[in-house]
Order: C-alpha cells, then structure tokens, then sequence
C-alpha cells in the first residue's frame, strides 16, 4: 500500500576489507579470551596455594613456644627471607613461618642450642632464578594486559603494518568514456586532467590548480565513477579510502593515519588520494566525549596536511559525500575543497547514455527501447539504472528467455522500486477488499489532481512490505516543484486513507506510509520551502542544528505543529470529498482490482470513463 518511493543507500565497504575487519576482531577476542582464561587459572592456582599454606603454616609465636619446650629438631632458611621451614619432633611434614626479624631469631636459636636443645639450623644462600621466576609469576597478569594493549595499537594502525597501508593504490582503467549523463561535470574536471598531465604548463603561467575538490550528490549518481576516471585520464595512480576507515577506538590514530596517507600520496606524486564519505571524518568540530575529540583531531590532521602541499607537489584531493551540510565550514574554505562539484540525478539523456554503457554486455529483444526506459525512470541514478538492468538479465535467464523483453525491463523496475512479488502470501478476502479499495482510492484520487502523474499500473499483489502499490508514469524531468503540486500531492497520499473512510467506513495501518510521506512533505512545506501562509518565508533545518527550534521557542514549535495539522486535515478532507462524488467509479476500479489483482494504465482509463 506503498507509493513507489526510491530509496537511496550508502554504498557498502569492500568486501576484503569486512574479511580483514573480521580477522582483526576474532584475534582480539581470542586475545582476551586468553587472558581471562590464564586469569582464572592463576587465580584457582594461588587459592589453592594459599589452602596449602594455611595447613602448612604454623605462626611465629607458636614456633616459640615449640623451640622453648624443646619440640623444634631443624630449621632452614634463606638469606634475605622472611619465611623459614620447620620440622618437629615426631612430625614427617615440614611446617612454614613468618619470622619478623630474621637475625633475632637466628641469635635466639644459637642460644637454645647453647642451652642444650639440638636444633639443627641450616642457612641456604639466595637463588637469583628462583627469585626472578617468582617475581614474574607475580606479574604475570599485568604483562598479558601490557601484551593486550601493544597488540591492539598494533592492529589499529600504530605499527609499521598499521591499517593506513591497506588504503587502495591503483592504476584507475576507468576513462570518460566510461562515464554516461555528466557531461558537464566532466567538462569542469578537464582541467585537473591537464594539470596533472602536465603541471609545468600551469606554474610557467603563474596558476594555481585546486588542491581539493568536493563531489557532493546522493548516493549512486556516480561520486566514485568520476574521481577514479579523472585518475585514468591523468594516467596517475588513485589512492582511495573511505572515511569511516579513519576512525578507531583510541585517539591520535586517526590523525596518524592522516599523516601516513599524505606521506605515501607524496612520494607517489603526481597522484589523486580519494576519500570517501569524507562526511565520517569531516563533520563540524564540537567539543564533547571522548569520540568528538578524536574526530576533531583527525579532522584538524586532515586540514593541516591540505595547508602543507608544496606548490610544486601535483596531489590533488579528492573527496565525495552525499550531506555537504555536515561539513566543517574550515574544509570548504579556499586553499582546501576550493571547488565543489554536485553530481545531479540524470536527465532524460543522460539516463539513456548510462542505459546504453550498461547494456552493452546484453542481449535484448527487439521489443525493448532503451530510450522509453529512460523515460520511464526519471529520478533514477547511475546505480539504480544499472541495479535494473542487472535484475532484468537475471530474470530473463529465470525465465529461460534468449533476450531481454521489455517484460522483464517492467518486472525489474517494480523489484527493484517497490520489492519483491509475494504470490505465495495468503490473503483473506477481508484484507483483499480493504487492500483493493485503498490503491483504488490513490488512483481515483490521483487521476482527478490537475498536477499529479498519469496512472501506469494498480495492483493488490504483495510486494516487499506493502500489500498492494500504485505505480505512476515518470517521463518527465522536474527541477522545481510548486506549492499546488505539493498539495495535491499531499491529497494524492491520503487517498488510500480516504477510501477506506468512505468506502468501509474504518481505517487500517495500511496507510503508515502513506502518511509518514505526507508528515514529511507538510513539514518541508513549512519549515524547508516557506510555503505556510501564516508563518511566512522561515527556514528551519534542524539536521544541521538540532536545537535551533529549541532557541526559537516552544511557541514556535507548536505554530509548526498546528500548521502541519491543518495542511494534512485539508487534504484528507479533499480526498474524501473527491472520492464521494466518485463513489461508482471507485466501487469499479476496486472490484476489478479483486477480480484480476493487476490492471494496467489502459483498464484504469476505461474504468474511469
């Protein structure tokens, strides 16, 4: 009960560095198991020394006593010990004490065997060994802690096989060629192309090429795609790491793997060093716990390697991120990120550019015109477009076809936009009709809306986590929206909501979504756009600033809430009303809807007629 909603997600690390996070993981908990292990059995090895102790163990006063009656026949002790060993008259076992002061007893002994008791009194030198080994032994616990640490900085990158090595050095085969929908994008990195090429040209002439530039756009437009193809233009290698790898549990590591990046960038000159999600390491100072203050340290490291390029050092930084917003405003001064490049969504041609780079390595049928597919997919990135063609040649081969169809095109789009077909779910006929009539409410209702998108298909099957969806045509490219689309848009959600109001007369939590989208677009309506007529022009964001509707008063946040209210109560209103003035067409689509479960754009049409 879904409209169809791209989501848009981060790309994933590399597999060999999960593998290689993964050894590092189990080898520190191995670590630590084996210390807790030698714990434990130091420990059940000193109380079972100290019981032995306690039996063997006679105090020092009665050793006096036994040596005055005369019970004691020999005592041994070593020179600078305290403890001495002690064998009584009719005893086999030897028992140990403690004596004080060593030459006290040694003269008190001497005197009783003056007196007549023979008390045979044996004096043994010092072992150093055994000193040594008891010694040891004792700290024992503290060496393995010591060990545990070494190891870790070791691993987290201090040592000479510190993480920083594993940053990815490559010759990039990647061209412009390779590069479909950013034409002007290409055009503007042209120049960083020539200056790596040949750099004596731009000094000869007194120019200064950027040191940094910041490819800013959402995930999957190709942030990546174009930073390695500058690398294989320039023929230089391409030095990538993601920012996250910056990051580590014990401070000043991430300004060390900071500085051992840089060095290893210069003494590979000319050469392009990429991070990744630059974001991870590059948010806005603040002080705080213990993990800001690394991540400012590193961020400061980072700052002061860009400030400390010779001019004759051909390095150029390279950094991509999809929140610009979060940025230190210090990395985007001039001297740093000079330049910020934002990587947009492909238009129309451009989307069938990257279409046809990715269907070269493809059999198609004769049915499949990559050009309507690009106009099918307006909103589309790189990676999405490539993730359908992917998802296409997988269940064509599923299929058993010997081409691509457009078929299996359209069955790609809804997988990879809505989710995965669910046949085998078991519905009753309760939640079929409630389903039904809820995607023939967004239907109705879009198709009544001057500015909403022609209906392309309705269904009631399964998909992914919606029970039915209601596909619109994407084949045009929009760069504004108005405030009457905006509303209307809002109405066009709630319609599901609406039918099962007017039709049923109750409500399901079929709508979640719907609403959720709606919430969201209401606020940005007020808060982002500036479209409330009571608030006026205001601009709140508070993911850059968490407390700014804090400062600006409670007042104003329940203003902001009261606003939201009315636009959603406005449009839920106009949804039922449309729908109540179209109740027959209504009653059709669903009916339809629960007869054949899927009905394309021309059924709707002479539904609705």
């Amino acid at each position: 009960m879904e409209e169809e909603n791209k989501n848009y997600t981060s790309k994933n690390k590399q597999e060999e560095q999960k593998e290689k996070n993964k050894i590092r993981f189990y080898t520190i908990l191995a670590i630590i198991l084996l210390c807790i292990v030698t714990t434990v059995v130091l420990s059940i090895f000193l109380m079972n020394s100290s019981k032995t102790k306690e039996d063997n163990t006679i105090s020092y006063t009665e050793l006096i006593k036994q040596i005055d009656e005369g019970n004691v026949e020999k005592v041994e002790m070593t020179v600078g010990s305290t403890s001495v060993k002690v064998k009584l008259q009719g005893q086999e076992e030897e028992k140990k004490a403690i004596v004080p002061n060593t030459q006290a007893f040694v003269e008190l002994i001497q005197e009783k065997t003056l007196e007549g008791n023979q008390i045979d009194l044996k004096q043994n030198s010092q072992n150093f060994f055994l000193v040594l080994f008891d010694y040891l032994f004792t700290l024992l616990p503290t060496i393995l802690i010591i060990v545990l640490f070494v190891v870790l900085f070791k691993m987290q990158g201090l040592g000479d096989k510190g993480k920083v090595y594993d940053a990815e050095t490559t010759k990039s085969k990647i061209k412009f060629a390779d590069v479909a929908g950013l034409e002007e994008e290409k055009s503007e990195m042209l120049e960083i192309v020539n200056f790596l090429k040949e750099p004596k040209k731009f000094y000869e002439m007194g120019a200064k090429i950027p040191r940094g530039v910041l490819l800013c756009g959402k995930p999957g437009t190709g942030k990546t795609l174009i930073a390695k193809a500058i690398a294989g233009e320039a023929k230089v290698p391409f030095i990538s790491m993601s920012g996250s790898e910056f990051i580590e549990m014990f401070a000043g590591l991430g300004a060390s793997r900071v500085r051992k990046l840089f060095e290893k960038a210069k003494k590979i000159a000319p050469c392009i060093v990429f991070i990744d999600e630059i974001d991870a390491i590059g948010s806005r100072r603040a002080s705080g716990s213990g993990a800001e203050t690394e991540n400012n340290q590193t961020l400061n490291q980072l700052l002061v390697e860009m400030d400390g390029f010779d001019t004759e050092e051909t390095i150029i930084v390279l950094a991509a991120t999809n929140r610009p917003e979060m940025l230190d405003k210090a990395l985007l001064r001039p001297g740093r990120f000079d330049r910020q490049i934002t990587i947009a969504l492909p238009d129309m041609r451009g989307r069938e550019e990257i279409l046809k780079i990715h269907a070269q390595d493809k059999k198609f049928a004769e049915d499949v015109n990559l050009k309507d597919i690009a106009g099918d997919t307006a909103g589309f990135t790189g990676a999405e477009l490539a993730n359908i063609l992917n998802e296409a040649a997988i269940i064509a081969t599923i299929k058993k076809h010997e081409a691509i169809t457009h078929d299996d095109i359209e069955e790609a789009v809804k997988k990879v936009t809505v989710g995965l077909e669910r046949q085998s779910r078991v519905i009753s006929d309760k939640d079929k009709k409630l389903t039904a009539y809820h995607e023939a409410g967004h239907a109705i209702v879009s198709s009544k809306l001057e500015t909403q998108k022609d209906i392309k298909e309705v269904s009631i099957i399964p998909r992914g986590m919606a029970g039915g969806y209601t596909m619109y045509k994407t084949n045009e490219d929009k760069y504004y929206i108005s405030k009457t689309e905006m509303e209307e848009k809002l109405v066009a959600l709630l319609g599901g909501r609406a039918a099962e109001k007017v039709a049923l007369n109750d409500i399901s939590t079929g709508a979640s979504n719907d609403i959720e989208v709606a919430t969201q677009i209401a606020k940005d309506m007020i808060t982002k756009y500036g479209m409330s007529e009571n608030l006026g022009p205001i601009s709140i964001d508070t993911e850059k600033d968490p407390y700014e509707l804090q400062m600006l008063g409670e007042k104003f946040g329940d203003a902001i809430g009261a606003e939201i209210k009315i636009m959603l109560d406005g449009a839920y209103g106009k949804a039922q009303n449309i729908l109540k003035n179209n109740m027959e067409q209504l009653d059709k689509v669903a009916n339809a809807l629960m007869e054949k479960e899927v009905i394309s754009a021309e059924e709707f049409e002479k539904l609705i007629q």
